[in-house]
């Protein structure tokens, strides 16, 4: 027989929107014109992806690091 199960504590909505906000405070939101078809398009930190014709700029192109493997809270050690 096991105990009784362990619950994840759930994080305030407080918690959350403060988590939110800091997140979102590191973004900077670009704009440039589609290479392939000319639209207009937004993408966060020169990262982009048409939606009109499907064109993505390469990953490497952006303005900032990625995250590492390491970076991820889901990460399996």
């Amino acid at each position: 027989m096991t105990g009784p199960k362990q619950h994840a504590q759930t994080p305030s909505p407080m918690e959350t929107a403060a988590a939110a906000a800091e997140f979102l405070a590191g973004q900077e939101i670009t704009t440039t014109e589609c290479r392939r078809c000319g639209t207009q398009i937004s993408g966060i930190h020169g990262r982009y992806s048409c939606g009109s014709c499907g064109w993505t700029n390469h990953w490497s192109e952006g303005h900032s690091e990625l995250p590492t493997g390491d970076d991820d809270p889901d990460a399996r050690p």
